[in-house]
């Protein structure tokens, strides 16, 4: 038994960062092709494109800010020109913000982290799950975080954000499941990623004391949660919030 994705295209939002990018590299080595969205980066883009077309798989670059509806417009053409028709969606870019107090945010920041979980998963379902419930296969995947069931002080902004867009997936899920189109998140904790290892700071014994396997997890494991959720294998698991944090929370029933 293997992830087996030959033959699929995968479009993830946020590739060039520092989650994305594994995922990326995860999905392709499942046999997928990749359309890469970046907002700025486009060095990062087009390295990872070359990466993945190294690998034997089609690539793709795509810019754009997916909290526009012109913008998801034109990365849905541009995909289906070089890639075709889109299989799987990972909602994985978010606007970075500095946290505070709710009572010290900024209104702004608010605003920003709806536009970006929550619109952006809008956006995104209006553009490709017509065509995965025309064809009767579909995943939509986002990425969410342990902070939506945390609540801890200074996460107000990304916890709203995130916690609208879990009841955005699980609607979804609900409207879409007799299509045979799967709707779940991801929720990582506090991940190692390679900036991370650039500046040895993988090791935070104060985080890791109060999570159940005593240790950080890493994006590989994130990617393949993602991977497993995007194939055959996940076929009937929808409207799953997952955490991968070591049990750090862990939803009950």
């Amino acid at each position: 038994m293997k992830i087996d994705l030959t033959g699929k295209t995968a479009l993830i939002t946020g590739a060039t960062g520092d989650l994305g990018r594994v995922m990326a590299r995860t999905l392709a080595a499942c046999g997928a092709d990749i359309a890469i969205h970046y907002h700025a980066n486009e060095r990062k883009a087009a390295e990872l494109q070359n990466e993945i077309r190294g690998m034997g798989r089609r690539a793709i670059a795509v810019q754009g800010d997916v909290t526009k509806e012109d913008d998801i417009r034109n990365i849905k053409t541009a995909v289906q020109e070089g890639l075709g028709r889109v299989d799987i969606v990972v909602a994985n870019a978010v606007i970075q913000y500095n946290w505070t107090t709710v009572l010290e945010q900024p209104l702004e920041d608010y605003v920003g982290q709806f536009e970006s979980c929550v619109l952006q998963s809008v956006l995104l379902a209006k553009a490709f799950v017509p065509d995965m419930k025309q064809q009767r296969w579909g995943r939509f995947i986002g990425i969410n975080t342990e902070c939506a069931m945390q609540n801890f002080p200074t996460q107000s902004a990304y916890t709203a954000g995130k916690r609208g867009m879990d009841g955005v997936y699980r609607v979804l899920a609900r409207e879409v499941g007799e299509s045979q189109v799967t709707v779940n998140q991801v929720a990582p904790g506090w991940t190692i990623s390679d900036r991370d290892r650039e500046s040895g700071t993988e090791i935070n014994e104060g985080y890791s004391a109060a999570v159940p396997l005593k240790r950080r997890g890493t994006d590989q494991e994130i990617a393949n949660a993602v991977a497993f959720l995007a194939s055959d294998l996940a076929g009937f698991i929808t409207g799953a919030f997952i955490p991968v944090n070591g049990g750090n929370i862990m939803p009950a029933i």
